[in-house]
């Protein structure tokens, strides 16, 4: 009896502390955000609800709540060539018998250009218009206070976007549709799409501007005033609260499920479809037109979602043009392909690698794993010629030599261990890490490369960005994102700004595969100074109006504008000390809707790049405005509103509104983030607390034990 007691109380042990932990969690959700989880002290929601992610609202009456909106996300996508047409159908439910706002931060991919926004109420369409954003948020607000339905998008990031949806009535659906455009990217002969899913928690540094983050919408005099996240602003991220959502405990969830189809037309006949992170069935209508689906009717939106598709040999052209017209100008998209027979030749001169990887709270788990072994991978390619060097960062830095050392046989054994020493813990405190790699320095006797793998999931991209623009010297910076969701704006940009490439690797057994084809940018001679030439129009017609250095497998992708298209271009430029020049024909060309649209967007962006060193700001930023305006684009100074004329909401009934929460992206421990002064937060209060439910259980098994001796 005594050991079947034991083991009752085990057991009972067992069963009480995940509840302990979910009643924790819902305390200090409500406290911090306003969420809340069903409980037995809720009149009509049983506790058992609990595991079916069963949120509810805050409001303004001391002890009321109120079920949340329920959210379901469905995402369409027509790939053709390189043109991605997406539309996203975001589906807000209010279960309430009250009026509610449903606030949702979710993410694009970084480049993706939003045009179009439209309301569904029943059998109603309101379509979205295009204003500056201080207009959209004060129209917004305005049909809020009227009572109309109503509906925002603005953009936080580039990859980064809020939606809004004001006076969903008791019992009713809203849905909002969100029109997107992007281009397919190329990797060593295959062609990838990338739709993100999920917001990472974000660590946000510096000192905080406000007391508290606000539960609230912002205010409609200020559109960059505080938001709903989880954090509040600071000096270094002073829009901290509209890039934080509040984040789900993975013990409640998931939530937000996401239904997906695409249809696939390359232009080439396809070898191989494949999506690394979900099941798909990918149906062939024909060599060159593919039909995706998820096997699953949806999915938890806690992942990035691949698709990847391989030409078959010999089919892919060399160079492929996308024309639109519109009134006197020619838009294109061009990608052109170089010949790697031209850049076969290994690197010859030494090389110093320095490895910095990101050890913060947000890598616990598969994704250290992921970098660890990606790292260990990377050492195995030193030559002995080689230096190198390993630098860790969470809230600090540290690095494994003081300064770099031969790639020899006994330094690198010293390397191996203490990769397989490294743990994730603390902040992500990125910046001293880069200043660390990043010296500044100019040796014209080495090739000196930076490879930093890292989740990205950070809020102060832009200091970032200016240090690395600040001290690269000489340096090529590499990225390699690490996760299921890593920050892709990030990665993508730094990689740009430090003359290099980014890589994704989302899984264990993608690691070889992946860094394989970054060895082979590594170790071969790199594309410099490249421009394109062609009979018709000139280089400022181009965007990137500076071609980047091109490196092995990768393709050049370029938005133009010009009166015609000449039916030849020229590629030239330099490896290493040797003129390079190619000619590719333009003679195949293909009209797409759209192409104007990705010029803009190129344009906002190269505009919104110069901000940063402009000493006039105003000026730009009406430029901004202006080109967002033409191309109907949301962007950092512009936003999509649609308003129902008709008010639906008397002014005496009351309006909730909250933040919908999201998942926690798989993979990621909540408790290494938010439970310690870590990636996402500094406050370490639902850990204290549950630490004290803990404390409690035990206390309750010792009693219960001490009573039936």
């Amino acid at each position: 009896m005594a050991s079947f007691a034991s083991h009752h109380h085990a057991r009972l042990m067992l069963l009480l502390i995940p509840l302990a932990m979910v009643l924790t969690v819902s305390q200090w959700m409500t406290s911090l955000y306003g969420i809340a989880f069903a409980s037995d002290q809720t009149p009509g929601i049983s506790l058992r609800e609990v595991t079916s992610g069963s949120l509810l609202l805050k409001t303004d009456q001391p002890g009321v709540l109120v079920p949340a909106p329920t959210l379901h996300t469905d995402v369409t996508i027509s790939v053709t060539g390189l043109i991605v047409r997406a539309k996203i159908r975001q589906q807000f439910s209010n279960p309430n018998e009250s009026w509610v706002e449903g606030i949702y931060a979710f993410p694009l991919p970084e480049r993706a250009a939003v045009d179009h926004l439209r309301m569904r109420i029943g059998e109603r369409l309101i379509e979205g218009q295009i204003k500056e954003r201080g207009e959209a948020k004060k129209t917004y607000e305005r049909a809020k206070s009227e009572g109309k339905r109503s509906s925002l998008i603005e953009q936080e990031r580039p990859n980064l976007f809020t939606a809004s949806v004001a006076n969903i009535g008791p019992k009713e659906t809203v849905q909002i549709e969100i029109d997107y455009q992007d281009t397919i990217r190329s990797d060593h002969g295959t062609f990838h799409l990338r739709v993100p899913m999920v917001i990472g928690p974000r660590y946000i540094p510096g000192r905080p501007l406000h007391p508290a983050p606000s539960t609230e919408s912002p205010s409609s005099s200020n559109p960059d005033a505080q938001g709903p996240g989880w954090a509040p602003d600071t000096d270094q991220v002073p829009d901290a609260s509209r890039i934080t959502p509040p984040v789900l405990h993975p013990s409640i969830g998931p939530i937000n499920p996401v239904s997906l189809s695409i249809d696939l037309m390359p232009g080439f006949s396809i070898s191989q479809v494949d999506s690394p992170f979900h099941a798909i069935e990918a149906t062939a209508q024909s060599a060159t037109h593919w039909l995706i689906r998820l096997s699953n009717d949806s999915v938890p939106a806690d992942r990035d979602f691949e698709l990847i598709w391989q030409p078959l040999r010999d089919s892919m052209p060399t160079a492929a043009l996308f024309t639109e017209s519109r009134e006197d100008s020619q838009y294109g998209l061009l990608m052109i392909t170089p010949p790697v027979t031209n850049q076969d030749e290994s690197i010859d001169i030494p090389r110093e690698v320095l490895f910095v990887i990101d050890t913060s709270g947000s890598m616990y788990g598969p994704s250290l794993d992921q970098a660890k072994d990606a790292l260990r991978l990377a050492l195995t390619r030193l030559r002995p010629e080689d230096r190198f060097n390993i630098i860790q960062f969470n809230s600090v830095t540290h690095r494994l030599f003081a300064s770099p050392q031969p790639a020899v046989q006994a330094q690198l054994d010293r390397a191996l261990q203490y990769v397989n020493g490294l743990r994730a813990t603390g902040g992500t405190e990125m910046l001293p890490a880069l200043a660390l790699a990043l010296d500044g320095a100019v040796q014209p006797d080495r090739l000196r490369q930076v490879i930093f793998l890292t989740d990205g999931q950070i809020g102060n991209e832009t200091e970032l960005f200016a240090t690395i623009e600040k001290r690269l010297g000489d340096s090529r910076l590499f990225t390699v994102g690490i996760g299921s969701a890593p920050n892709s704006y990030f990665m993508r940009r730094a990689a740009e700004i430090g003359r290099g490439s980014f890589t994704y690797i989302g899984k264990i057994d993608r690691v070889r595969e992946r860094m394989t084809g970054l060895f082979q940018k590594l170790e071969h001679p790199v594309l410099t100074d490249l421009t394109i030439t062609g009979e018709g129009w000139t280089q400022a017609d181009l965007l990137p109006a500076q071609i980047p250095d091109l490196y092995r497998g990768d393709p050049i992708l370029v938005s133009l504008k010009a009166p015609s298209f000449p039916n030849q271009v020229t590629l030239t430029g330099r490896i290493g000390t040797r003129s390079w020049q190619a000619k590719f024909s333009l003679t195949d060309r293909e009209e797409r809707e759209g192409v104007a649209v990705l010029w803009g967007r190129q344009t906002i962006e190269a505009l919104t790049e110069r901000l940063a060193h402009s000493t006039d700001q105003a000026s730009l930023r009406n430029q901004i405005v202006e080109v967002a305006l033409l191309h109907h684009l949301v962007s950092r100074f512009t936003s999509l509103v649609a308003v129902d004329v008709t008010p639906a909401r008397a002014a005496t009934e009351l309006l909730h509104t909250k933040p919908l929460p999201t998942n926690l992206p798989h993979g990621q421990d909540y408790e290494h983030i938010f439970g310690l002064p870590q990636t996402a937060t500094s406050a370490p209060l639902h850990l204290a607390l549950g630490g004290l439910a803990l404390l409690l259980v035990m206390l309750f098994v010792a009693r219960l034990r001490r009573s039936t001796q």
